[in-house]
């Protein structure tokens, strides 16, 4: 027969002061470790939107450069210089875009955007008509295909700058994009460029306007932080209109178009290059970085390649077929890349 044991007696407080320190209390608040979600009962946070690559402003951009694409062909069908052309461009858009500015003055007030002048856009309308006036001089010395693909080496600069002045990677996918990308406007302007004696003044010329084309770009994008896209080119624009005037007078051809006719290759690169092209690439700039900004504007020389087809029937050969799609190929490859 056995014996049931008795309870062993309760500690009092005495007896539970003299426990040994190792001996835990017998109620001990609750530890909350950290849990990582389950994958299968919980959905997976999506990436925040500052994450997301903004596709308005890239397809934007793209659009701005195709329109920028037929500066060329109106400057061809205007009758006046070509100095007179670019000075007439900003003089006709200017007027719209300081009405657009106008009418979003509230809204800018509300988004404590800069009202007042300030040196950077002084600085961008002196560096795009330092990109106008030379670029169009150029056109005096060599072809147009020779002085739209060396304008549209600014990409090349703006790395440069980049990696010189804020020391940034450029990564192996963007670099090859890029060199894909210069590549495909090489071949797309091939056939018809030059190497001939009396050209290399004007190709030095359009190397030179992408220097100021570059610089234009990093001075937009620097000053599209603190100002809108209606003001940032109605000031940017009419001082580039003023800094042309007088080179536009002093130049030979023709200043006034010579008749009403005339009026309308002007009134074109007015609201299609620059309020239809620059206009949308300031905004576009704002929400993407310089570098991948300006690879995709080189989709320049391949609208103006198409709109020569269209227009006067220059003939696409299978080269410059070939050098528009590495061209477009060569963007999207920068595009992942950066």
């Amino acid at each position: 027969m056995h014996s049931t044991p008795a309870p062993a007696p309760k500690p009092g407080p005495a007896a539970s002061s003299g426990l040994n320190a190792s001996v835990k209390p017998l109620i001990t608040p609750p530890i909350v470790q950290p849990t990582e979600p389950s994958t299968e009962s919980a959905p997976q946070p999506r990436p925040a939107a500052g994450k997301q690559f903004p596709w308005l402003a890239f397809i934007s951009l793209l659009g701005g450069g195709a329109a920028i694409g037929f500066a060329g062909i109106l400057m061809r069908l205007s009758d006046v210089a070509p100095v007179a052309s670019a000075f007439w461009r900003m003089a006709l858009a200017s007027p719209i875009l300081w009405l657009w500015a106008f009418s979003v003055r509230h809204e800018d007030r509300r988004e404590a955007r800069t009202l007042g002048f300030a040196p950077v856009l002084l600085l961008a309308g002196i560096y795009f008509a330092g990109d106008m006036g030379l670029w169009h001089l150029s056109l005096h010395y060599t072809t147009v295909s020779n002085a739209t693909l060396l304008s549209n080496f600014a990409p090349v600069f703006i790395a440069l700058w980049m990696v010189w002045r804020h020391r940034a990677r450029l990564g192996a996918v963007y670099v090859a994009g890029l060199l894909i990308a210069l590549l495909g406007a090489v071949l797309l302007v091939a056939p018809s460029a030059g190497v001939e004696g009396g050209k290399l003044l004007g190709d030095g010329l359009g190397l030179i306007t992408a220097v100021f084309y570059a610089a234009y770009q990093l001075s937009i994008k620097d000053a599209r932080s603190s100002y809108s896209t209606a003001r940032l080119m109605a000031w940017s624009t009419s001082i580039t209109g003023l800094v042309l005037l007088p080179f536009a007078l002093a130049m030979p051809g023709a200043f006034w178009p010579a008749s009403l006719l005339g009026w309308l290759p002007l009134l074109g690169l007015a609201l299609i290059a620059q309020i239809g092209g620059q206009t949308v690439i300031a905004y576009a700039m704002a929400h993407l970085p310089p570098a991948l900004s300006s690879v995709s504007l080189l989709i320049q020389p391949l609208t103006a390649s198409i709109a020569a087809w269209i227009i006067f029937h220059e003939v696409i050969g299978p080269l410059q077929m070939l050098g528009g799609l590495i061209l477009l190929g060569g963007i999207y490859l920068s595009k992942r890349g950066s």
